[in-house]
């Protein structure tokens, strides 16, 4: 059965490759998307080559709702979205992949039922098509090569879906079972290092002595350190001083 995580429903209007179809499943399943809807697929249904490219996604195409025509796949839906990348000379809301999965998330959290339309892949949606959406997703490719393969057309939207629906980070740091340095630790290394540098007579000219030593102190805080890094700094700087004791 499908999830029960609120999502739009994917909706493939006369997919023409049964592979495209799989790669398709495979890209929405990427992003926990699992509700795909196939309206009167070319080489018809079940198809072997949509299962063999689907892989680990195959439970997608088990479950995917077929339709005959496009008004019988949007029958429950409240809420659709037509992808194109060109200029169809209808008056509609147009909105950018990024912006169109969050006014799905917006209305899917208000109860709505959303879908999102793809086109086949020789020429895309029909104007008959778009006609029954209720809004555009533009997707902003290069107009000099605007043609876009059906899976990854699917697999750009699904993304937008995840980043819409808050499942995406936008960044982070992997700390590889360490722990970010505790001021103390920071203040205690920039000590050790401001003591062995002043005995080697770093800071010079004396009146530029407090500026570099401010400015010292402003690159450690700077550096976004770990105890374990901290602890490498001091065996550095200790290592040095005693290679330096046994030259002389």
């Amino acid at each position: 059965m499908p999830t029960e995580t609120p999502q739009p429903a994917f909706v493939l209007v006369r997919p023409q490759m049964g592979e495209n179809i799989g790669a398709a499943a495979r890209a929405m399943w990427n992003f926990g998307l699992d509700r795909m809807r196939i309206v009167a697929p070319r080489d018809g249904w079940p198809n072997s080559k949509a299962a063999a490219m689907a892989s680990g996604a195959g439970r997608l195409l088990d479950e995917a709702v077929l339709a005959d025509d496009l008004p019988g796949a949007l029958a429950d839906c409240t809420y659709v979205f037509a992808t194109t990348a060109r200029v169809r000379g209808l008056t509609k809301p147009v909105y950018a992949p990024e912006r169109a999965m969050q006014v799905a998330a917006e209305k899917i959290d208000a109860g709505e039922k959303v879908a999102v339309l793809f086109g086949p892949e020789r020429a895309g949606l029909e104007n008959e098509d778009v006609a029954r959406a209720n809004a555009i997703i533009n997707v902003p490719v290069n107009p000099e090569f605007a043609s876009l393969n059906l899976a990854q057309c699917v697999l750009l939207t699904a993304y937008e879906w995840r980043r819409a629906s808050g499942k995406v980070e936008m960044e982070r740091t992997d700390m590889g079972g360490a722990d970010w340095a505790s001021h103390l630790e920071v203040e205690k290394l920039a000590d050790h290092y401001e003591e062995r540098m002043e005995e080697a007579g770093f800071f010079f000219p004396d009146h530029k002595r407090e500026g570099m030593k401010i400015n010292l102190r402003n690159m450690w805080s700077r550096m976004p350190l770990t105890g374990a890094d901290v602890r490498m700094l001091h065996g550095v700087l200790r290592q040095m001083v005693r290679w330096k004791d046994r030259g002389e």
